[in-house]
């Protein structure tokens, strides 16, 4: 895991351009509000990249107020970048309406596109080859009459570097005639390879020397994103444009949360101000967050399983040596290792996370037995990849002097509908010391009813259960073809939000059978067991 060595081929450092504001928002089912953009900018602020590209002011009001509403926010490291097009054909830039919403969005950076491919020029625009680089030197012009700075993006220009290499020349010699600072090739349609972009960049960056800054905007089309950015700045490229997770039009853009790790720890080039990249995780999930949209587990570098260590072979061989199994350090980008207990785990699986739930001192035989009962459950339909909460409470149990809160005696539940009314019932008895807990509950369904029994028949003896809250109940058929005879996972997500400190404020619980009922008692019993066993006593239990 050493750092790599400087190459002198490669740029010290990149600019990173983030787009997640503006082309990331082309992503079906992502629509942030006004306030969602906002608290994006600062978190991509406090991340430390350099330009955050807020939306195209004249395209619709939302931007527009974005543009009024953040100049308001401190910012610290980033500019933030108003985008849009070059004028429009046989129109001055002043009396284009477009152009003149760049100017009034009040921002020292502009962002502007153009065509770089005849074909677009001709069909898209239905104007000449040279009226298209007029547009474009002049529009870039006016705008540094205005005093901004302007970042060109030459869209299309790989294909038309492939249809015809001189013309996509010209349009970047009339940006950088007008006064562009970077020019940023983009492959919009992201049909390139890595190869192809390396090549083309290279060329743009000999042929331009050191007169202008090279940049790249790469999609994700064939699977290519952050290779090709990472092509890019092989060849030349010292300003980088992507999305934050990758969030974008089609298949996305480049996933900045792969390309910067990659760059800074790959190939040593700095992406991002020092000691930034340990934030990169948190951003990752913030975004996806206020996206409403799961974070990718499986991403790489930032996502909960990027670390996640199953294979028992694995496991024992990462605890001696954690480069074994690991490429970098995860907590260079703000990860961490994870040890995965499945049917495929081995002692040491389980020994490790007994440790990490503090319980460093299971004995080698006490392992094993929690190995085999994991390994009779998954052939059962459970599955603990997901539900750590339960293979915890296996290794508390494996301790002589282990006292569960409490046990079930029985349950019934019944469910009905009478007229139009449907009702649900839920009756049961609990153990818990000499104390016998017998308590019903009406509910909206069957599990409803039997989560409301079993808080009300906890609740006088463990009020802390009032501060734990289901988070999310999930379901799922494992064996379809046998009809209602199916055996069914159940998934209970938990929160405690009560007072104090807790271990585990957040946790997991499965149980799995035919009975979709009996399932649900095993995930919920698991769920109140932890969280009794792990948040703090309150004064009442104490006294108790």
């Amino acid at each position: 895991m050493k750092p790599p060595a400087p190459d002198r081929n490669l740029p010290a450092e990149v600019e990173v351009f983030d787009t997640t504001l503006r082309d990331g928002t082309q992503r079906e089912g992502i629509s942030y509000s006004l306030e969602d953009k906002l608290r994006i900018a600062q978190k991509l602020d406090l991340l430390g990249v350099m330009f955050i590209e807020g939306g195209w002011p004249g395209s619709n009001p939302k931007d527009a107020e974005f543009f009024a509403q953040v100049r308001e926010l401190k910012l610290n490291t980033a500019k933030i970048v108003a985008f849009g097009a070059t004028r429009r054909a046989k129109l001055a830039p002043a009396d284009d309406p477009s152009v003149r919403a760049l100017v009034d969005a009040g921002t020292e950076v502009c962002a502007i596109f153009g065509k770089s491919s005849p074909l677009q020029v001709k069909e898209v625009l239905r104007s000449t080859l040279e009226e298209n680089l007029a547009m474009i030197e002049e529009t870039v012009a006016y705008l540094r009459s205005q005093g901004k700075r302007v970042i060109y993006d030459a869209e299309h220009f790989f294909d038309g570097f492939d249809a015809d290499r001189f013309y996509a020349l010209e349009t970047l010699r009339a940006a950088m005639r007008g006064g562009a600072e970077t020019l940023v090739l983009c492959d919009t349609n992201g049909g390139h390879l890595p190869w192809q972009v390396e090549e083309a960049v290279r060329v743009v960056s000999c042929h331009f020397g050191a007169t202008v800054r090279i940049g790249i905007h790469a999609h994700d089309d064939t699977g290519c994103g952050v290779a090709n950015t990472v092509a890019a700045v092989r060849g030349g490229a010292a300003h980088i444009q992507g999305t934050i997770n990758g969030y974008g039009e089609r298949c996305g853009n480049a996933n900045l949360c792969i390309a910067i790790p990659a760059l800074e720890l790959k190939l040593g080039v700095r992406a991002l101000p020092k000691g930034k990249l340990p934030h990169l995780r948190d951003v990752a999930r913030f975004v996806a967050e206020v996206a409403n949209l799961a974070p990718d587990d499986h991403m790489a570098y930032v996502g909960n399983s990027a670390f996640a260590h199953k294979a028992g072979v694995h496991v024992a061989a990462q605890q001696r040596a954690p480069e074994a199994y690991q490429h970098i350090d995860p907590t260079l980008v703000g990860n961490a290792s994870r040890v995965v207990v499945s049917e495929l785990s081995g002692r040491a699986n389980v020994l490790a996370k007994a440790e990490e739930f503090g319980f460093a001192g299971l004995d080698a035989q006490a392992g094993i037995r929690v190995v085999e009962e994991i390994k009779l459950l998954e052939h059962a339909g459970f599955s603990f990849e997901a539900a750590e909460a339960s293979v915890a409470l296996m290794v508390r149990r494996q301790a002589a002097d282990y006292v569960a809160p409490f046990s079930l005696v029985d349950y019934r539940v019944m469910v009905g509908r009478h007229a139009d009314k449907r009702f649900a019932e839920a009756t049961i008895k609990l153990q818990s010391g000499k104390d016998e807990l017998h308590t019903a509950a009406s509910g909206d369904g069957p599990v409803h009813a039997f989560d409301r029994a079993l808080r009300k028949a906890l609740e006088p003896i463990f009020p802390r259960v009032h501060e734990m809250h289901l988070a999310d109940y999930k379901v799922r058929i494992l064996n379809g073809s046998a009809g209602t005879g199916a055996i069914t996972r159940v998934l209970i997500d938990w929160h405690y939000t009560g007072e104090g400190t807790t271990t585990a404020p957040r946790w997991s619980t499965v149980g799995a059978g035919t009975n979709i009922l009996e399932a649900t008692w095993l995930a919920l019993a698991d769920g109140y067991e932890f969280g009794l066993t792990t948040a703090p006593a309150t004064p009442k239990e104490i006294s108790a």
